[in-house]
């Protein structure tokens, strides 16, 4: 898989409306993207979705993009790698964590070898972990807090997402802010046999507030997501125990490592797998065979990515372990019409088709040209 350059852009989408959880805020879409080009022409895409200040986590999108220029492009570049699993181990060498950094080559790498063979990124990944993909995937609404912090204007974007034909409602909770919208929404639920889940990005402490959650644990929710902080393993293992509704790990699932330490302990079997946060697809193969053995089940999270980054949480949820609706949603949603630099749309019954092809031949050129800024270009020694 010869590498000729690499190139590094920045990339700005603005959003329709902020987006609020909570630890942040978010009011555009910035991350990072790498194109790798062989010696054929052929080009691999990649993003690294960090924000810019670690209120997710400890990456940011100017520590991402430092190590990309300092040490990892140029390291990849010196590397002889004929596959992405190559490319992760070149990566890891001497570097803990920063796996948005990573991400980027990793799903890049990926990305270029689904382009040589004329395939797509779901295609690989299932040869990799020895199943089928899945044609389309079922899609989730996340629904922020309103800056407003206005029940109705919550209300007003269940009906939105229930009239669009989402198959599965999330809202961002977090302390004060949790009881009173879940029943908000259950009121405007009523009669819908769609499944509603919180996420409070861990945002709880336990016991701290404990009644706060035995409130949402009485709420006949699908999942709980991340309720607690996300080096709290014990501290969610423990939880997944005492409450009756199921803990679902996000940020806390971090990697392999995680997740053999979340099985030991008997934690959650709900897991929210981000390709970004695990700093690949082959990460996302080793946690996904872990899963399979645990009985984990699975949906893939997004942060959310523009069009280039979601192609490789597509190729995860089309995965036959991941069994409940994603967090992918059409362009639309976040960006506005003729806004994404690749176009994820969803039909009436909230399904997403697979791409069949590679990132490169998904891509708007015109809107990216516009929309990206080049941060640099490195060519092979």
């Amino acid at each position: 898989m010869p590498i000729e350059r690499i190139e590094l852009y920045e990339l700005t989408l603005p959003l329709l409306e902020p987006f609020i959880i909570s630890g942040g805020v978010m009011t555009e879409r910035r991350s990072l993207v790498v194109v790798l080009h062989d010696d054929k022409g052929n080009r691999g895409y990649g993003e690294s979705p960090p924000f810019e200040l670690p209120f997710y986590s400890e990456e940011t999108l100017v520590s991402a993009r430092d190590l990309l220029e300092r040490v990892l492009i140029p390291r990849l570049m010196k590397a002889g790698v004929e596959s992405p699993e190559e490319v992760d181990s070149i990566l890891r060498v001497g570097v803990r964590g920063n796996p948005f950094a990573r991400s980027a080559l990793e799903t890049a790498a990926w990305d270029l070898q689904a382009a040589r063979r004329g395939t797509s990124l779901a295609v690989l990944l299932g040869e990799r972990v020895k199943a089928k993909p899945a044609a389309s995937i079922q899609c989730g609404v996340a629904l922020g807090i309103p800056q407003d912090r206005s029940t109705e204007t919550l209300r007003r974007w269940i009906d939105e997402a229930l009239a669009r034909g989402y198959r599965r409602v999330k809202i961002k909770v977090a302390p004060g802010w949790d009881a009173t919208p879940v029943e908000a929404v259950r009121q405007v639920m009523a009669g819908s046999s769609l499944p509603l889940t919180v996420d409070a990005n861990g945002g709880y402490e336990w016991p701290e507030h404990e009644s706060n959650l035995r409130a949402l644990d009485e709420a006949g929710l699908l999942y709980i997501e991340q309720p607690l902080a996300p080096d709290e393993l014990v501290g969610h293992a423990t939880l997944a125990q005492d409450l009756q509704t199921p803990i679902c790990l996000d940020e806390t699932l971090k990697d392999a490592t995680a997740a053999r330490q979340i099985i030991e302990l008997g934690g959650p079997r709900v897991w929210n797998i981000k390709v970004h946060r695990m700093g690949g697809l082959s990460e996302v193969s080793r946690v996904y065979a872990m899963a399979q053995d645990y009985g984990a089940e699975l949906w893939a999270g997004t942060m959310p990515e523009s069009g280039i980054g979601s192609q490789a949480a597509l190729a995860a949820a089309s995965l036959p372990g991941f069994i409940y609706p994603s967090d992918l949603e059409p362009s639309t949603r976040w960006f506005g019409r003729n806004a994404d630099v690749v176009k994820l749309a969803m039909s009436n019954d909230g399904s997403m088709e697979v791409p069949k092809a590679s990132i490169a031949g998904l891509l708007d050129t015109e809107r990216f040209e516009a929309s990206v800024r080049l941060l640099g270009v490195t060519p092979a020694p």
